[in-house]
């Protein structure tokens, strides 16, 4: 029996070698959905774009609060120390979830399908009770968006010490978002070093094999690049060279899988 997969790639409009990698597997159909930063300068030129090449791809917004695309922007750090001795703003992240979430909406024309975070900044402490109340507002009336929890990471790649902190960090984001009626994919996998030294072939036949249905997997496929500011260029670089692979199409054939959005009838089941 097949399982259905929703295959999301993180960063688009990061940088044009990644957005046009995402846009080239998304036409053919080797991913099922991307994640937007919508403050990037590239956002405004590149969402028509992705509409025409994607139309049968969920399309999310990246929440974004490390990545300097504007003077919000802080190191990992900061957030992972004061949202675990709950120092930040509640009222001050909210409105700049807001101000991305409108930034997505304005250029794309409509709300984004699903949530997530860069570095999965969305559901630490305090961030995620922004979020949600970002989702009340911005959503009042309307279907609403799916979460990706990081709890529910099934498969923590090659770096287990990661995926036990990742688990701990955002240890109750599943049952916040359920209590508020909000979906989330009850499988998640994706994790791993992000170094050119990587298997990401092998890790992803391991994350094919053990995901569940319905699942999420996220991944960062991008074209190749002289951009000194990416740290996993490489990974990317690899990443893409597999996805776009005739052994890709083989190795979901051979599990059973197939690439779909996280559709109603799933979001509504999970």
């Amino acid at each position: 029996m097949s399982r259905r997969l929703t295959l999301c790639a993180d960063d688009f409009a990061q940088s044009p070698a990644i957005s046009e990698g995402i846009l080239e597997l998304l036409e053919r159909r080797r991913l099922s959905a991307t994640s937007v930063f919508s403050l990037s300068p590239l956002w405004p030129a590149l969402a028509g774009e992705l509409a025409q090449r994607a139309p049968d791809a969920d399309i999310g917004l990246h929440c974004n609060l490390t990545h300097p695309f504007d003077d919000s922007a802080r190191p990992l750090g900061h957030w992972l120390l004061y949202s675990q001795l709950r120092l930040l703003s509640r009222p001050a992240l909210r409105a700049m979830l807001l101000r991305q979430i409108d930034a997505f909406a304005e250029h794309f024309g409509r709300l984004p399908d699903y949530l997530d975070g860069h570095q999965h900044v969305h559901a630490l402490p305090v961030v995620r009770d922004a979020l949600l109340e970002a989702v009340a507002l911005r959503w009042n009336g309307r279907a609403r968006p799916y979460l990706r929890a990081p709890d529910r990471l099934g498969d923590s790649g090659d770096s287990p010490g990661k995926g036990m902190v990742l688990k701990a960090l955002c240890a109750g984001f599943t049952g916040m978002a359920r209590h508020r009626g909000l979906s989330t994919p009850g499988w998640f996998g994706g994790l791993y070093s992000l170094t050119a030294e990587a298997d990401f072939p092998g890790l992803m036949r391991r994350w094919l094999q053990r995901c569940q249905d319905g699942g999420l997997i996220m991944c960062h496929p991008g074209l190749p690049a002289e951009d000194s500011s990416d740290p996993i260029g490489a990974a990317r670089q690899q990443e893409y060279s597999y996805l776009a692979s005739a052994a890709f199409e083989e190795d979901c054939q051979r599990n059973d899988i197939v690439l779909e959005r996280f559709a109603q009838p799933l979001r509504l089941g999970s």
